[in-house]
Formats: structure tokens, sequence, C-alpha cells
């Protein structure tokens, strides 16, 4: 029982520590990470990946071409998964003040961070990760 209690409380804490710092952003950076009309969803991650990892990136994007279609095909909401490993993902990741593995949702200088959110439950409760998903986008849209 003990050691359950162990794996439970990593696998809570360990995601906590590894997720983004989107705390400082250069305010007056025009480059393409911050669009003002548009909301970029980005999936940072390194090579080596678990299970949960994947599925949040899998379940995060599933749900966005599920759920805005059209906002995605015409480019008013992107996704990109990037690996924190290469150089590209890096300068972008410290554009955004990511210093770990994030989901992290932008538009202008508004940031939120769905980290916790994601791997708490992407894999034992995706219903409730797409609800946080629907109510930053639809705060970004209204």
């Amino acid at each position: 029982m003990k050691s359950l209690k162990i794996l439970f409380l990593t696998s809570i804490i360990f995601p906590l520590l590894f997720s983004c710092n989107a705390q400082s952003a250069d305010k007056n950076d025009n480059s393409e990470t911050t669009v003002a009309k548009d909301i970029q969803v980005y999936y940072f991650h390194f090579t080596r990946r678990c299970p949960t990892c994947i599925a949040v990136e899998e379940k995060t994007l599933e749900f966005l071409k599920e759920t805005y279609a059209d906002q995605m095909e015409n480019g008013t909401i992107t996704f990109k998964s990037l690996n924190l490993d290469e150089d590209k993902a890096k300068e972008i990741a410290e554009k955004l003040g990511v210093s770990g593995q994030c989901l992290l949702f932008v538009k202008g200088d508004e940031k939120v961070d769905l980290t916790s959110e994601g791997f708490m439950n992407a894999r034992s409760n995706p219903e409730k990760l797409q609800e946080k998903i629907k109510e930053t986008i639809d705060g970004f849209i209204l």
C-alpha cells in the first residue's frame, strides 16, 4: 500500500516538475509565435517520451481537429508539436518562456498552460482534458 502511495504521488509531482514556466516572454516580441488574432497550441516534449506524453499530444490534436476543424483548416488555430532536443524548438521555447514538457495555448501575449491537466487526464479521463481545452480556446475566442 505504501508503494502505491509513493507511485501515485510520483505520478502527480513528476509532470509538475517538468511543466513549463511560461511567465517571462518578451511583451514586445512580434514574432510568428504571437499573432494576436490567432491561437497557437504548442506541445513541447523531448525525444524520449512516455505513453502519457504521447497521449497528451494525440488527445489534444484529435480534439482540436474534431471540435475546431474549420479554424484548424483556415489557420486561425494551429497546433505545433516541438521536440525540445532540437534547436528550432529551443528557440521558440525560449521566446515563450518554456523550460520543459508543456502543453501551452497562446493568443497574443496571453498564455494558458494546460500541462498538469494534460498529464493527469490524457490517458485516464480524456474528456476532462477536452473540457479544459474547450474552456481555454473559447475564452480566447470570446
